[in-house]
């Protein structure tokens, strides 16, 4: 599906997320996403533009594993799916010197109309900076309206991903390679080990990861 993670980075970047409180845990009662789905997890990267040290450091590991994974020579833009990954995405566009463009999630009824702000060459090769990979239909949206304006698009770079099996079928549909800088598991892998949660708290979540849309009927909670 994508490029395999520097394990040091995840570790790193799950580190920092729970040090800001990018994922938090809450089983009874749980989050109930705007989809209606119930969860133990609940994951905020927009968080991370208001600690200037933490984002520094991730968006350094963006720029590294850019390097490393896909090669300055195969990017010629950055594109930034609205709203959350655009600071992330500028970000990574400046310490790159590439040029940038976002996707808004609907075209404009005003103006130009479009979807995609910015200005991008037919033929370009473009690189999608995500701050989350949940059902990969953002990123769908993402690497279709820049197709369809004359972009080639292969990679995502996201800073996190459930790895939920609809998202990997929908990426492998779409062709886009996914490199995440950690996953969900890792963070709570992590949670575990700094002694954030206990055994029988990650299970409960490893058990929502297996199977989130039925996870708060088996828990008793529905």
């Amino acid at each position: 599906m994508g490029g395999k993670m520097n394990k040091n980075v995840s570790e790193e970047v799950a580190k920092l997320l729970l040090k800001i409180g990018g994922m938090t845990f809450r089983f009874n009662p749980p989050y109930t996403y705007t989809s209606g789905l119930k969860s133990p997890v609940y994951l905020d990267n927009r968080l991370i533009i208001s600690y200037p040290d933490v984002r520094t450091k991730i968006i350094n590991f963006y720029v590294d594993v850019i390097k490393e994974k896909i090669g300055l020579k195969n990017i010629d833009y950055i594109s930034a799916t609205a709203t959350a990954a655009i600071p992330h995405g500028a970000w990574v566009a400046d310490k790159l010197n590439l040029p940038m463009v976002f996707v808004r999630p609907t075209t404009k009824t005003y103006g130009k109309g479009g979807k995609v702000e910015g200005h991008l060459k037919k033929g370009s090769k473009v690189l999608i900076i995500e701050d989350h990979i949940s059902t990969a239909e953002s990123v769908t949206g993402n690497a279709q309206s820049i197709r369809e304006i004359g972009g080639v698009v292969e990679y995502c770079v996201a800073t996190t991903t459930y790895e939920t099996k609809k998202s990997k079928e929908k990426l492998e549909e779409i062709r886009i390679k996914l490199i995440p800088l950690t996953t969900g598991k890792i963070i709570v892998e992590t949670a575990l080990r700094l002694g954030k949660i206990s055994e029988d708290e990650k299970s409960k979540i490893d058990s929502w990861f297996a199977d989130p849309p039925n996870w708060a009927k088996k828990m008793g909670l529905e």
